[in-house]
């Protein structure tokens, strides 16, 4: 391709096997150290600077600086979405790591991409709010409805409204295979869910861990 986007240029930066780790751990959603991110993706601090002087000049990540310490996590939600949809080509492809425990499992059932809810609970979610008008798909475009809105206030969800991010946007979950609901709309729903005691973050993990009665509580809310 001679003109418009770069795609190869992206391509390349994700496709090196040290910074697909360090990419794939900053879906967590937090910001990350060299040091840390250099654990991720098991290489030394001089090959981790190379790798994230690359992904920031390319603008898949960005660099925070609190005194003498930087911090490193996703530029955007674009390159979250991304990222999950390439999870999700591989996995259909057959391109899989072996994965084997308990935390597999639980990966599968709940987890945190980037800052909104995946895997079956994010996926059950999604179909739900269609499924009872919350939400509605008007071509490649997601709404919330009047209905949704309500319904959101009832049960006390803060959406940020001065974001610029889209209110709903569809996530392809790398898991299931299937949507999950991303946006300002699934940001609030997460963040209700850690407010509300249901559930919490695994340390050091993209695990999202309910309770026995936090996982009831948040199926009776939303209507699952």
């Amino acid at each position: 391709m001679k003109d418009g986007p770069d795609i190869a240029r992206i391509a390349a930066l994700i496709g090196d096997p040290g910074r697909a780790n360090m990419l794939a751990a900053m879906m967590s959603g937090k910001a990350l150290t060299a040091r840390e991110l250099a654990g991720e993706a098991g290489v030394s601090s001089q090959t981790a600077s190379g790798h994230l002087q690359n992904l920031e000049s390319g603008g898949l990540i960005t660099r925070e600086r609190q005194g003498r310490h930087h911090y490193f996590r996703l530029a955007d939600a674009d390159v979250a979405g991304l990222l999950e949809t390439l999870m999700g080509l591989a996995a259909k492809k057959g391109q899989l790591r072996t994965r084997t425990g308990p935390r597999d499992a639980e990966l599968r059932h709940a987890r945190v991409c980037y800052n909104h809810l995946a895997g079956d609970m994010g996926v059950a979610l999604f179909d739900t709010l269609l499924a009872q008008g919350v939400l509605k798909a008007e071509g490649d475009e997601l709404h919330l409805t009047e209905l949704g809105e309500a319904q959101m206030r009832a049960l006390g969800i803060s959406i940020d409204q001065k974001s610029r991010a889209p209110m709903c946007r569809e996530c392809l979950d790398w898991s299931e295979r299937r949507s999950h609901l991303a946006g300002r709309l699934g940001r609030g729903i997460l963040d209700h869910i850690y407010a509300q005691g249901w559930a919490s973050r695994v340390p050091d993990t993209r695990i999202v861990r309910f309770s026995k009665t936090g996982e009831a509580s948040f199926k009776a809310a939303f209507g699952l």
